[in-house]
């Protein structure tokens, strides 16, 4: 018997070893040679009707603002530039380019103070022109504190810098071409190439022509609603192209209005009863609940169809601000409630796209965007907190 010396066994198995690992290791390649990093600007493809702007009022983490640039149809971020905190942005009628406007400070929130107008082409995304403001109403963002003519000649910006006023802006010349003061009243509502009209604080409308001679005419509607009784969602939807406006009250009362430099308002139709129910009760009585209008950007139109989408929520009426958990449909000439779509999810915004085969936008109060069939109301996709605080602007047309 013999016995292995331990030195010589040792020695054995590691010669061993390397043999076998020498005979199954792979030959290492070459390392590769990094390329050198290209500079290039991507060009977006012409907008289509399902190409949406969603505004984020206040972004998350660093307290500012976003617009993003969306493809409903696949549900993807193509672009977003960066705005101010509660900035308002407004999409050129042929869709290419949009207008941002928002306020800064020079030393972030001190200094002198900035209003401006941005032009982006809405393409590259590029920066056009930061145009210089008198001022603007740098609050909560509502869709008609900047409007567009039907044209995209004028961009209108309210501002309250004392007075309320609208700023008329020239996208042409880049310039403030009038100053329109507007005591008593807010908002732009564009109807045409040259006029627009503001919400007033005792129930009725006035209506600015820009006229040829650059002179500036104002005429006022009746009142024809009750501001403490029953007051007026100032995102109503209104097209600039016919001024075509459908102005819903907080009870559900619907006032058909065409904006022109006499403004003229139908009589109102109720949402309730174009649904089968009593008319909703006004501030004279508060605890009735009912199915009731509600939320932000709580109702859209689809101007073809004739189709109006609205939020609605059961609630008293005080609940103006509530999400809806339903959209109701409404034929616009008929009065009466076409369809029925319970969401999965609650939203205080409802957006539709413009054509033959519209999609509905709604959001939730985490910023998740969603994007369903406005025939039917099934949801087709999400996007995972897209924002905060979302406003939906469409291209090309106006919903």
């Amino acid at each position: 018997m013999s016995v292995l010396c331990p030195r010589k066994f040792w020695v054995g198995l590691l010669l061993g070893s390397a043999a076998f690992f020498s005979s199954v290791a792979p030959v290492l390649a070459a390392e590769p040679v990094l390329q050198t990093e290209q500079s290039d600007v991507v060009t977006l493809k012409p907008y289509s009707p399902h190409t949406v702007l969603v505004e984020d009022a206040v972004y998350t983490h660093n307290k500012d603002g976003r617009v993003n640039v969306v493809d409903a149809d696949k549900g993807v971020l193509l672009g977003m530039v960066q705005a101010a905190y509660n900035p308002n942005v407004v999409l050129a009628p042929d869709a290419s380019r949009f207008y941002v406007g928002e306020t800064t400070w020079e030393r972030g929130n001190r200094g002198a103070r900035n209003d401006l107008l941005a032009e982006y082409d809405a393409l590259t995304l590029k920066l056009m022109v930061d145009e210089k403001l008198p001022s603007r109403a740098l609050v909560t963002p509502k869709r008609n504190n900047l409007a567009i003519s039907a044209d995209g000649a004028r961009v209108y910006v309210y501002q309250m810098s004392p007075a309320n006023a609208v700023e008329v802006v020239d996208t042409k010349d880049h310039k403030v071409t009038h100053t329109v003061e507007v005591p008593g009243c807010a908002l732009a509502y564009a109807w045409g190439n040259a006029g627009f009209s503001s919400l007033c604080g005792d129930g009725s409308l006035s209506n600015v022509s820009l006229e040829a001679d650059g002179k500036a005419s104002v005429t006022h509607t009746a009142p024809f609603f009750e501001p403490d009784k029953d007051g007026i969602f100032e995102q109503s939807p209104s097209v600039a192209k016919d001024g075509s406006t459908y102005f819903i009250s907080y009870s559900g009362k619907v006032y058909p209005t065409i904006l022109s430099a006499n403004s003229t308002v139908q009589p109102a139709w109720s949402l309730q009863v174009g649904a089968g129910l009593k008319p909703a009760s006004d501030a004279s009585a508060p605890f009735e609940v009912t199915w009731r209008p509600g939320g932000w950007q709580m109702s859209a139109l689809h101007k073809a169809t004739h189709e109006l989408y609205v939020l609605m929520h059961r609630g008293t009426f005080w609940t103006h601000k509530d999400a809806g958990t339903e959209v109701w449909v409404y034929n616009t000439e008929t009065h009466q409630r076409i369809r029925r779509m319970p969401l999965k999810v609650a939203s205080t915004m409802v957006g539709i796209t413009q054509d033959e085969a519209p999609l509905m936008f709604t959001t939730d109060e985490e910023g998740n965007f969603f994007i369903s069939d406005a025939r039917t109301g099934k949801l087709l996709r999400t996007m995972k907190v897209l924002g905060t605080s979302l406003i939906f602007t469409v291209a090309p047309g106006e919903g």
